[in-house]
């Protein structure tokens, strides 16, 4: 059943849970679909060999053009790739936001906090060492090495049962810097033992690029985006909780350690997966969820869904850019990332030393 609040937010309720959000959100979601679908289209339709939109829309529907190289190119090299793109970036906006919400810093996210870095050092171990491995194991690898960084990182930037982060915004930064430098060279460790291929295979990793992906690799991250994304907007009521402070969420009842390992395991999944097939894109995973509070306000029914949305939209675009830029030299997406996203952090950090 659907009500409308006098103080505008519109509040979905069952017998089971309420779901409450803005009424902006249908709105900015709506501008959202529409922004990254034309940018999808673009995408597609640009490159070398450019293919005007509307033929591209054409080709996606099935119809007959007359040129056979239309198919191949939008269906078979351009097209998984955009997708691949938007599943990355929305899995980087979620786990972002779960883990702002976790250490109510909007400097978090999971590439500065040594979670990608980790997900990344045990990839490319696997890559080096276990060149004949399944396909499959990349992402329980990334998984795993997610999780180890994720519980470094809760012994040393908690302490007494609260998040350091929320004490102090440069500790659980510091924290991840020390985390990633570390991992960064066992992962070259790892490198100098692997051979040309496998080398070139995780270096390509390391810079972030969606360079080489298929259809297959849009099978290998679907299925945990269709599990992990519900789950992380149906837990986001209880960031909301985590958010007013321990004291708070303890006196309401909210089993503390439960709840927050769980949505931790859920942005090093979302993380984890995006580095089996995509490699180390960073700064998706902090700008997204600050714009996305910027549009829908700070409840985090609202802020998990729409920083996906826009994490989609940041990683196309920059793949966009990366591969239009400069033909037929294509730049990782990860590079163009990090262009923007370092400026916004050091304004992120401004901003908060400043309040």
């Amino acid at each position: 059943m659907k009500d409308r609040e006098a103080s505008g937010w519109i509040v979905y309720r069952t017998r089971k849970f309420s779901l409450r959000f803005d009424r902006r959100i249908p709105w900015v979601f709506g501008s959202l679909l529409l922004a990254a679908f034309i940018v999808l289209v673009l995408h597609v339709g640009s490159g070398v060999y450019d293919i005007p939109p509307l033929d591209v829309l054409n080709t996606i529907l099935g119809r007959d053009l007359g040129d056979a190289n239309y198919h191949f190119v939008v269906m078979e090299l351009r097209l998984p790739r955009a997708i691949v793109a938007w599943l990355v970036g929305a899995a980087l906006g979620a786990s972002g936001a779960i883990i702002q919400g976790l250490t109510r810093n909007p400097l978090a996210s999971p590439d500065l906090t040594g979670v990608t870095a980790g997900a990344g050092a045990a990839a490319v171990i696997l890559i080096i060492f276990f060149p004949n491995a399944p396909d499959y194991w990349l992402p329980i690898a990334a998984f795993t090495g997610g999780v180890f960084v994720a519980v470094l990182l809760y012994l040393f930037a908690w302490r007494g049962g609260s998040a350091a982060g929320g004490d102090s915004p440069l500790r659980l930064i510091l924290v991840g810097i020390g985390l990633s430098a570390t991992l960064g060279g066992l992962t070259s460790f790892a490198i100098t033992f692997g051979g040309l291929w496998h080398v070139q295979r995780a270096m390509m990793w390391l810079t972030g690029s969606v360079y080489v992906t298929d259809w297959g690799d849009i099978q290998l991250v679907l299925p945990w985006l269709v599990v992990c994304l519900p789950l992380a907007i149906y837990g986001a009521r209880d960031l909301n909780v985590l958010s007013l402070g321990e004291d708070i969420a303890q006196g309401l009842g909210v089993r503390m350690i439960l709840k927050r390992g769980f949505l931790l395991m859920l942005s090093v999944a979302l993380a984890g997966v995006t580095v089996t097939v995509a490699g180390i894109i960073g700064f998706v995973g902090l700008i997204a969820p600050n714009l996305a509070r910027r549009l829908v306000g700070s409840l985090h029914e609202g802020v998990v869904p729409t920083a996906s949305l826009i994490g989609g939209f940041i990683v196309v675009f920059a793949d966009l850019v990366g591969r239009t830029i400069s033909p037929p030299i294509e730049i990782p997406a990860g590079i163009v990332t990090s262009i923007v996203g370092v400026p916004f952090f050091l304004y992120m950090l401004w901003m908060r030393e400043k309040v």
